[in-house]
């Protein structure tokens, strides 16, 4: 579903990513771990097209994604979920949602909202509140639904346990788990390796821009070196 073949992108001269190498099969959950500034927020611009590669390929279910822009991906199947979440605050919770739907019919939209609304009850229960007005966990839920309303292919998320209390995080990444289970293959980018490793089927760690290790989630999990890197063991 997604390959980087030798990615190399950044800001300017500043080059952040050095010849990663990535691949997410279709309907597989991979997860991209690492320490904050590895690069893994760079890595999903790139994906998504809101920063050009400056060596490398990114090819998306078969295509290079060169030169199309994030809409014309968004169009393609491949949505993205960025760490502020970009909501309308002043919007209500279905409005946000339909605002996800721009590209569906009017009866994909209903049968979208729907399956939203099952993933996440607490949207249906507060679909006439304002975004703003909800915490950091419902805004989570609410940018991660607005993004299924794309009906995606490919799903790129960034940092959904940002600010979370522990269980609420294994709430929102249970729900991860849930879209996958669906068909929709998902690039997690995570800093709680921990939680990240134990629902990924594969996942990578970065490092200053590279790719350093990969394997499966329970393989890594139990890697002597991301153990004491990252999960404090």
């Amino acid at each position: 579903m997604l390959t980087l073949e030798k990615l190399s992108a950044g800001y300017g001269r500043m080059r952040i990513l050095h010849e990663v190498d990535l691949h997410v099969g279709a309907g597989e959950l991979v997860a991209l771990v690492g320490a904050n500034g590895a690069g893994k927020t760079t890595t999903l611009r790139s994906i998504c097209g809101q920063l050009p590669p400056q060596a490398g390929r990114i090819v998306f279910d078969g295509g290079d994604t060169a030169g199309r822009r994030p809409d014309v991906l968004v169009r393609d199947g491949l949505v993205h979920v960025p760490e502020d979440r970009a909501l309308f605050g002043t919007l209500t919770v279905e409005e946000n949602l339909r605002m996800g739907a721009w590209t569906a019919s009017a009866e994909d939209t209903t049968t979208r909202l729907e399956q939203v609304y099952d993933l996440f009850p607490i949207l249906a229960e507060r679909r006439g509140q304002v975004a703003q007005t909800f915490s950091g966990g419902q805004q989570q839920m609410l940018a991660i639904g607005r993004a299924l309303m794309a009906g995606p292919r490919m799903l790129l998320l960034d940092e959904p346990s940002t600010g979370l209390a522990p269980k609420l995080t294994w709430t929102m990444l249970d729900a991860v788990r849930e879209i996958r289970d669906t068909g929709v293959s998902v690039l997690l980018v995570e800093q709680n390796a921990k939680q990240a490793l134990a629902i990924a089927d594969r996942a990578y760690v970065m490092e200053s821009g590279s790719i350093v290790l990969s394997g499966g989630g329970g393989e890594l999990a139990d890697d002597e070196r991301v153990r004491k890197a990252y999960l404090g063991l």
